[in-house]
């Protein structure tokens, strides 16, 4: 997980150095567009827009991790050099894509909210994520229970730490951008677009914050990735 010393090594692989960027509220007015468009690989997540926020998110992305919830269908957000990567939470997951490759019908039923109805994204574009990488974000870093009690929705990880585990696993330094969250004020911005507003993460039945904000806290003390949005 710590940077690799193998970079600095005579006849070793180029150094990769990777930026894992979030979607937070803090990076509104922090101009990080153009450091960000310096690193090797660009991890961006769900539905981040890159377009109309060049200056503070840049304009490159080489992975976009998704689910069917959260994916563009706007074809102004195609990115022709950007690979997709379907991160599948449930089964319904892999039958929407296929369905979509294929031209089958929806069926919208079973998905928390409305799935893409269609996609900007060419066949050779598209990924799915080795569910390896999900696992490891949930029981190895995230420590969650392999099963929840009956009384309690189980929580899996959000889409940003499990972007930040495939960091770890193709990278040789991890960057971070966008991961702050600013709790102490319900109404400060959840994202840098849009108008949510923290009230809402904090609503949030499916996923465990406080144990991803201590998880976070610990990688950065630790120096295993540099935070580009630490105050």
């Amino acid at each position: 997980m710590a940077q690799s010393l193998s970079c600095h090594l005579p006849n070793s692989v180029p150094c990769k150095k990777c930026v894992v960027v979030g979607n937070g509220g803090v990076l509104k007015n922090k101009t990080l567009g153009e450091k960000i468009d310096s690193y090797d690989v660009i991890i961006r997540m769900n539905n981040g827009p890159v377009l109309g926020h060049e200056e503070e998110v840049g304009r490159r992305t080489t992975f976009r991790l998704f689910y069917p919830e959260s994916v563009f269908s706007d074809p102004n957000h195609n990115d022709p050099n950007t690979t997709v990567i379907l991160t599948a939470f449930k089964p319904l997951d892999l039958k929407w894509l296929w369905e979509l490759l294929t031209g089958g019908k929806i069926n919208t039923n079973g998905f928390w909210k409305k799935p893409a109805l269609n996609l900007i994204y060419k066949p050779y574009q598209i990924r799915i994520l080795d569910p390896f990488i999900i696992r490891t974000a949930a029981y190895e870093l995230l420590h969650f229970p392999k099963v929840f009690p009956k009384n309690q929705k189980p929580k899996h990880p959000t889409t940003g730490i499990i972007a930040i585990t495939l960091a770890f696993h193709i990278c040789h330094e991890v960057h971070l951008a966008g991961f702050k969250y600013n709790f102490s004020d319900l109404k400060s911005p959840l994202h840098y677009f849009g108008n949510a507003t923290m009230s809402l993460m904090n609503k949030n039945a499916y996923h465990n914050v406080t144990a991803e904000q201590l998880f976070l806290k610990d990688i950065i003390e630790k120096n295993f990735v540099i935070d580009l949005t630490q105050d």
